[in-house]
Protein backbone atom coordinates (compact mmCIF):
# COMPACT_ATOMS: atom_id res chain seq x y z
CA UNK A 1 0.00 0.00 0.00
CA UNK A 2 3.04 2.42 0.50
CA UNK A 3 3.21 2.37 -3.25
CA UNK A 4 -0.52 3.46 -3.68
CA UNK A 5 0.21 6.06 -0.78
CA UNK A 6 2.81 7.45 -3.01
CA UNK A 7 1.19 7.25 -6.49
CA UNK A 8 -2.12 8.79 -5.45
CA UNK A 9 -0.07 11.88 -3.47
CA UNK A 10 1.65 12.73 -6.54
CA UNK A 11 -1.44 12.80 -8.79
CA UNK A 12 -2.90 15.32 -5.79
CA UNK A 13 -0.08 17.50 -6.01
CA UNK A 14 0.27 17.45 -9.48
CA UNK A 15 -3.75 17.79 -9.91
CA UNK A 16 -3.84 20.56 -7.53
CA UNK A 17 -1.15 22.57 -9.00
CA UNK A 18 -3.44 22.36 -12.24
CA UNK A 19 -6.63 23.25 -10.20
CA UNK A 20 -4.01 26.29 -9.46
CA UNK A 21 -3.02 27.20 -12.56
CA UNK A 22 -5.59 26.63 -15.14
CA UNK A 23 -7.34 29.58 -16.41
CA UNK A 24 -10.81 27.66 -17.17
CA UNK A 25 -12.71 27.61 -14.39
CA UNK A 26 -15.00 24.14 -15.56
CA UNK A 27 -11.27 22.42 -16.29
CA UNK A 28 -10.16 24.01 -13.10
CA UNK A 29 -13.19 22.12 -11.24
CA UNK A 30 -12.24 18.86 -13.47
CA UNK A 31 -8.57 18.75 -12.10
CA UNK A 32 -9.96 19.35 -8.33
CA UNK A 33 -12.35 16.34 -8.41
CA UNK A 34 -9.13 14.34 -9.76
CA UNK A 35 -7.45 15.90 -6.29
CA UNK A 36 -10.12 15.16 -4.36
CA UNK A 37 -9.56 11.27 -5.67
CA UNK A 38 -6.78 11.29 -5.46
CA UNK A 39 -6.29 12.38 -1.22
CA UNK A 40 -9.20 9.80 -0.95
CA UNK A 41 -6.78 7.37 -2.57
CA UNK A 42 -4.46 8.46 0.09
CA UNK A 43 -6.47 7.68 2.65
CA UNK A 44 -7.96 4.30 1.70
CA UNK A 45 -3.98 3.36 1.22
CA UNK A 46 -3.41 4.25 5.05
CA UNK A 47 -6.29 2.42 6.14
CA UNK A 48 -8.83 5.61 6.89
CA UNK A 49 -11.66 4.09 5.05
CA UNK A 50 -14.23 5.85 6.78
CA UNK A 51 -12.29 9.18 5.95
CA UNK A 52 -11.50 8.13 2.14
CA UNK A 53 -15.49 7.23 1.56
CA UNK A 54 -16.08 10.45 3.15
CA UNK A 55 -14.12 12.05 1.21
CA UNK A 56 -15.73 10.64 -2.27
CA UNK A 57 -19.21 11.47 -0.88
CA UNK A 58 -18.71 14.56 0.73
CA UNK A 59 -15.99 16.94 -0.91
CA UNK A 60 -16.35 14.94 -4.54
CA UNK A 61 -19.94 14.68 -4.18
CA UNK A 62 -21.55 17.15 -2.68
CA UNK A 63 -19.63 20.41 -2.90
CA UNK A 64 -18.40 19.52 -5.96
CA UNK A 65 -21.93 19.48 -7.32
CA UNK A 66 -22.04 23.01 -5.65
CA UNK A 67 -19.16 24.43 -7.63
CA UNK A 68 -20.53 23.20 -10.92
CA UNK A 69 -24.19 24.93 -10.45
CA UNK A 70 -22.47 27.85 -9.25
CA UNK A 71 -19.97 27.94 -12.92
CA UNK A 72 -22.83 26.76 -14.77
CA UNK A 73 -24.90 29.49 -13.35
CA UNK A 74 -22.56 32.17 -15.31
CA UNK A 75 -24.04 31.38 -18.32
CA UNK A 76 -21.12 31.99 -20.68
CA UNK A 77 -22.12 33.88 -23.62
CA UNK A 78 -21.28 33.19 -27.34
CA UNK A 79 -18.09 34.32 -27.53
CA UNK A 80 -17.01 32.28 -24.46
CA UNK A 81 -18.52 29.19 -26.18
CA UNK A 82 -16.26 29.58 -29.31
CA UNK A 83 -13.59 29.80 -27.12
CA UNK A 84 -14.33 27.08 -25.53
CA UNK A 85 -14.57 24.81 -28.26
CA UNK A 86 -10.93 25.96 -29.09
CA UNK A 87 -10.06 24.67 -25.43
CA UNK A 88 -11.85 21.36 -25.60
CA UNK A 89 -9.24 19.56 -28.31
CA UNK A 90 -8.33 16.30 -27.68
CA UNK A 91 -4.68 17.17 -26.44
CA UNK A 92 -6.47 19.31 -23.97
CA UNK A 93 -8.01 16.10 -22.06
CA UNK A 94 -4.69 14.23 -22.51
CA UNK A 95 -3.49 15.11 -19.03
CA UNK A 96 -7.08 14.54 -17.08
CA UNK A 97 -7.13 11.59 -18.60
CA UNK A 98 -3.98 10.34 -18.06
CA UNK A 99 -4.37 11.04 -14.54
CA UNK A 100 -7.68 9.00 -14.00
CA UNK A 101 -5.99 6.18 -15.53
CA UNK A 102 -3.34 6.24 -13.12
CA UNK A 103 -5.79 6.50 -10.10
CA UNK A 104 -7.85 4.02 -11.82
CA UNK A 105 -5.04 1.72 -12.00
CA UNK A 106 -4.33 2.26 -8.18
CA UNK A 107 -7.65 1.54 -6.49
CA UNK A 108 -7.70 -1.69 -8.87
CA UNK A 109 -3.88 -2.38 -7.20
CA UNK A 110 -5.60 -1.17 -3.66
CA UNK A 111 -8.88 -2.96 -4.32
CA UNK A 112 -6.97 -6.46 -5.35
CA UNK A 113 -4.30 -6.41 -2.85
CA UNK A 114 -6.68 -5.81 0.44
CA UNK A 115 -7.03 -9.17 2.51
CA UNK A 116 -10.07 -11.11 4.32
CA UNK A 117 -8.27 -10.61 7.92
CA UNK A 118 -10.27 -7.65 9.08
CA UNK A 119 -9.12 -5.39 11.75
CA UNK A 120 -6.35 -6.98 13.72
CA UNK A 121 -4.98 -6.14 16.93
CA UNK A 122 -5.33 -6.07 20.71
CA UNK A 123 -8.69 -5.60 22.52
CA UNK A 124 -8.97 -2.65 24.97
CA UNK A 125 -11.66 -2.05 27.39
CA UNK A 126 -13.95 0.54 27.39
CA UNK A 127 -12.24 1.95 30.56
CA UNK A 128 -8.88 2.33 29.12
CA UNK A 129 -10.13 3.44 25.73
CA UNK A 130 -11.52 6.13 27.85
CA UNK A 131 -8.23 6.73 29.81
CA UNK A 132 -6.39 6.89 26.60
CA UNK A 133 -8.93 9.27 24.96
CA UNK A 134 -8.96 11.79 27.82
CA UNK A 135 -5.27 11.71 28.02
CA UNK A 136 -4.91 12.67 24.43
CA UNK A 137 -7.09 15.80 25.00
CA UNK A 138 -5.72 16.85 28.15
CA UNK A 139 -2.35 16.51 26.72
CA UNK A 140 -2.85 18.36 23.00
CA UNK A 141 -6.10 19.39 22.91
CA UNK A 142 -5.69 23.13 23.50
CA UNK A 143 -3.04 23.27 21.20
CA UNK A 144 -4.74 24.23 17.62
CA UNK A 145 -6.39 26.45 20.24
CA UNK A 146 -3.34 28.07 21.10
CA UNK A 147 -1.96 28.12 17.81
CA UNK A 148 -5.26 29.76 16.15
CA UNK A 149 -4.90 32.80 19.14
CA UNK A 150 -1.02 33.02 17.96
CA UNK A 151 -0.11 32.38 21.70
CA UNK A 152 3.68 31.22 21.80
CA UNK A 153 4.35 28.00 22.24
CA UNK A 154 1.10 27.32 20.98
CA UNK A 155 2.60 24.74 18.13
CA UNK A 156 4.82 23.04 20.56
CA UNK A 157 2.99 19.48 22.29
CA UNK A 158 2.35 19.65 25.95
CA UNK A 159 2.72 16.29 27.99
CA UNK A 160 0.59 16.03 30.82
Amino acid sequence: MEFAFYICGLIAILATLRVITHTNPVHALLYLVISLLAISGVFFSLGAYFAGALEIIVYAGAIMVLFVFVVMMLNLGGSEIEQERQWLKPQVWIGPALLSAIMLAVIVYAILGVNDQGIDGTPISAKAGGHYAVRALCSGGRTGVDAAAGRPGGGVPRRS
